[in-house]
C-alpha cells in the first residue's frame, strides 16, 4: 500500500482556520505579518484583488478580531492602513503550524 493511501488527516483539518484559509485572507494576513502593517492600496495591488473583494475580506478579518483598520482622512484621499492585532497574529500562527503538520504527516 502506498504512503497516500496510509495518510488519514482526519481531524487534523480541524486545526486549520475557516477564517484565514480563504486564499485571499491567507494572502492578507501573510503580508501583514511579515510588514507590520499594510495600506489598502498595498494589499489590492500585492494580492490582485478588486477594492470591494478586498474590503469585503478585511471586514470578515476584523470581525473576526485578526486585524485592526484605520483610517486616515488628512490629505486628498482617504487612506486606509491595515496590522494583524495579537489575536490575529497568534491565529495565523497557529495556522501555519496546523498546515505545517499536516504536510508533515503525509510524510
Amino acid at each position: 500500500m502506498s504512503a497516500q493511501r496510509q495518510f488519514d488527516p482526519s481531524g487534523m483539518l480541524d486545526a486549520l482556520d475557516d477564517v484565514i484559509h480563504q486564499k485571499v485572507r491567507l494572502g492578507i494576513m501573510a503580508c501583514l505579518m511579515a510588514a507590520g502593517e499594510a495600506d489598502f492600496t498595498f494589499l489590492r495591488s500585492a494580492l490582485g484583488v478588486s477594492d470591494g473583494n478586498l474590503a469585503t475580506h478585511l471586514a470578515v478579518l476584523e470581525d473576526a478580531g485578526y486585524i485592526q483598520l484605520r483610517k486616515d482622512s488628512s490629505g486628498r484621499k482617504p487612506r486606509t492602513t491595515c496590522e494583524p492585532t495579537d489575536t490575529g497574529r497568534a491565529a495565523f500562527e497557529a495556522h501555519v503550524a496546523a498546515l505545517e503538520a499536516l504536510v508533515r504527516s503525509g510524510s
